[in-house]
């Protein structure tokens, strides 16, 4: 657990129709698909975010970028970086961003091996994402 923000972290799967969103324990250890926000404007997808932060006792926002094979930002990730700067502006707690490659791929996967298909499927394949980018996060920096 990181000594700088105890506490839970929140992550979020930035796409162009819905949101992904996870959220840890407290200890850090697993990270649990907590949703979808389904994309609106800056100002309401933003209200949505405080209001989990506070619901949740977050400590530590966790945004997924996705870089080009160079490890280079793609053109989305730009547009996240600005999106997050934007919220960052609102927002008291501590940003950090982390690679997000593959796990749309990864989370469609685990969906299918559980039985999950479909519409369904898409409807869950973004707080899933969330869910491994947290956990990559997590794993990566237990002590």
């Amino acid at each position: 657990m990181s000594e700088a923000y105890p506490g839970r972290v929140m992550a979020l799967d930035l796409g162009s129709k819905r949101i992904g969103v996870a959220i840890s324990d407290p200890t850090r250890t697993i990270a649990k698909s907590y949703g979808v926000v389904k994309r609106k404007s800056r100002e309401e997808d933003f209200a949505r975010y405080q209001q989990i932060l506070a619901e949740q006792q977050v400590t530590l926002l966790l945004v997924g970028l996705p870089t080009t094979s160079e490890g280079e930002d793609s053109d989305t990730a730009v547009w996240i970086r600005n999106y997050i700067a934007e919220f960052s502006q609102q927002c008291a707690v501590p940003v950090e961003f982390w690679d997000e490659s593959f796990t749309t791929v990864q989370a469609e996967e685990s969906l299918r091996l559980r039985g999950k298909r479909g519409k369904k499927a898409r409807q869950q394949v973004d707080a899933v994402a969330a869910a491994f980018i947290l956990q990559s996060y997590l794993d990566a920096h237990r002590q």
